[in-house]
């Protein structure tokens, strides 16, 4: 009997410019979660969300102009740091009236400096466990407790040290502009820590869990 042999590359990130795979493949992703969130939690009305289908699952999607837009002028500021691997974590924050974070849906995000693929398996289980991700979130209102009327929502960066230095020089859409995430908006009182997935394929690690407030209504 034959035997067949698949020839393993070891390539840096820079080669054939993995930090741009990343960067779109996790982007893409971050935007279906983030509306997700904001459906699943009810942020806002459902009549604002639609259903349609991504990483052939089904999911609600927000159909109104601003909200739509802030998300993706969020992640269109977050790629250039993702292709420089200078992202640590995205957290959605949803805040009550008073601008005290309730929860805390937080995606930390690692990607290996050497990658050892083939070239049938550089993004063959990404989209796999990318929708493992999205069926967690689409089911956690199941395990977390209702959240109090009025509540927003914001996306928070953590960068690395290397980033936090040049964040202020950095400014991708104008008028769009970086600034240092409020304490009140990062601090949360009694946080009770849910994992809800972890994820590891050849190009990209992410571990996804919520941080919940003990006491939501005060």
């Amino acid at each position: 009997m034959n035997s067949v042999f698949v020839k393993m590359a070891t390539l840096t990130r820079q080669d054939l410019n993995f930090g741009q795979v990343v960067a779109d493949v996790l982007c893409e992703f971050l935007e279906v979660a983030i509306h997700l969130i904001l459906y699943v939690r009810e942020v806002y009305p459902i009549g604002i969300f639609q259903k349609r289908k991504k990483y052939n699952v089904p999911v609600q999607m927000s159909c109104h102009p601003e909200l739509n837009q802030y998300i993706q002028d969020t992640l269109h500021c977050i790629k250039p740091l993702i292709e420089k691997n200078e992202v640590d974590r995205v957290v959605v924050v949803i805040l009550d009236k008073e601008h005290h974070p309730v929860e805390r849906f937080v995606f930390e995000i690692s990607q290996p400096p050497l990658l050892s693929v083939s070239s049938d398996s550089l993004l063959s289980r990404v989209e796999q466990l990318l929708r493992a991700s999205i069926l967690k979130i689409s089911v956690c209102d199941a395990i977390l407790d209702t959240n109090p009327p009025g509540c927003t929502f914001t996306v928070l960066v953590h960068t690395r040290d290397v980033a936090t230095r040049n964040m202020e020089k950095i400014q991708v859409i104008k008028d769009f502009p970086w600034i240092h995430a409020d304490e009140q908006e990062v601090n949360m009182r009694e946080p009770r820590l849910i994992p809800l997935k972890t994820m590891t394929s050849d190009i990209l690690k992410m571990q996804l869990y919520v941080e919940e407030r003990a006491q939501k209504i005060s």
